[in-house]
């Protein structure tokens, strides 16, 4: 089979497209002949090894997957072969065959297409966890969400609207605020052109923000917290900025607010089960249209260093797609 996967770090140049040998299933395994594979900015960070984990070589980004089922081990469950599923393998995605256990996958409704299904699993379900599980969101609350254009924000966005929470997109442009709007959110901050803490505090006076989403740390993180309401919670996803940020704690402390950390991958290792009901709720919300995940663009296998030059070059809104099969 085909698989696009680098043996050196070097960025997306360093991706070549090779012939493997085809998987084949262990007793508690799936294997899935491979329609759609989401890209996520994390992913540039793996090919540069700038991750928090350095991946074994050779390794083929893709960690969120869509496909069809087209071998079985003996422990499948109700799994069919011929059936649509989606799974979170945490890596080596972009190839025509995957192996998966069988507790990874979830089906894909009538009605939702691959790309979609593919498209949610790390976006989505990191803005489900977030904003559910780690800062009880609350309808009536105001969330602020940072990097609000990209893929982790407009999901970040799309689910706290469904909570029913009122939303304040931060960018770096106005076209991108305008790409926040069309997902719901109320009000928007161009960071470019205005000072962060500043316009948070005037947008949310006199209470401040009550949830903060930020996949981007840098130097937005200290003004962000400036702004957090009492009993605030910053939820802590990434850094797409590059940069870790130096947070003051005397600022937590005289603000009685919590910083909590989002690790979505280990939340899925530890609780399973929990992932598997958060999937099918998104799942579920897009089967009845309640969210309609934005795909920017899909690419063939051999494009897959393109794809992801795109991601690193901050040029996408919504997610990238490969798909392996062309």
């Amino acid at each position: 089979m085909r698989v696009a996967q680098f043996s050196e770090f070097g960025g997306p140049q360093a991706l070549r497209l090779e012939e493997v040998p085809s998987p084949t299933p262990g007793p508690d395994d799936v294997l899935i002949r491979v329609t759609a594979v989401g890209l996520n900015f994390f992913d540039t960070l793996l090919l540069r090894n700038k991750y928090q984990m350095s991946p074994p070589l050779p390794f083929s980004p893709g960690a969120e997957i869509a496909g069809i089922v087209e071998g079985l081990g003996v422990n499948a469950g109700d799994l069919r072969v011929g059936q649509r599923v989606a799974a979170f393998i945490g890596g080596n995605g972009c190839r025509e065959l995957v192996v998966t256990k069988v507790k990874n996958v979830v089906p894909i409704p009538e009605g939702v297409s691959d790309e979609v299904a593919a498209g949610i699993t790390v976006t989505y379900g990191t803005a489900l966890h977030g904003l559910q599980d780690r800062a009880d969101l609350q309808a009536g609350e105001t969330v602020a969400v940072l990097g609000a254009a990209g893929g982790a924000g407009v999901a970040a966005i799309e689910t706290a609207k469904l909570i029913g929470a009122r939303v304040i997109a931060v960018a770096s442009s106005s076209d991108k605020l305008a790409f926040a709007r069309e997902h719901g959110a109320d009000e928007g901050i161009n960071y470019e052109s205005e000072d962060l803490k500043t316009r948070l505090k005037q947008l949310t006076a006199p209470k401040g923000v009550d949830v903060l989403y930020d996949p981007v740390g840098g130097a937005y993180a200290e003004p962000s917290l400036r702004a957090m309401a009492w009993e605030g919670r910053y939820l802590v996803l990434g850094f797409a900025s590059g940069t870790i940020p130096r947070i003051p704690l005397n600022l937590v402390m005289l603000k009685g607010c919590s910083i909590l950390g989002v690790f979505w991958t280990a939340f899925v290792e530890r609780h399973p089960e929990k992932h598997r009901a958060n999937m099918l709720k998104l799942l579920d919300w897009c089967a009845t249209g309640l969210i309609s995940p934005h795909i920017h663009s899909s690419f063939a296998l051999i494009e897959t260093a393109t794809a992801l030059s795109l991601i690193e070059g901050r040029k996408v809104t919504g997610k990238v797609i490969v798909n392996p099969q062309r």
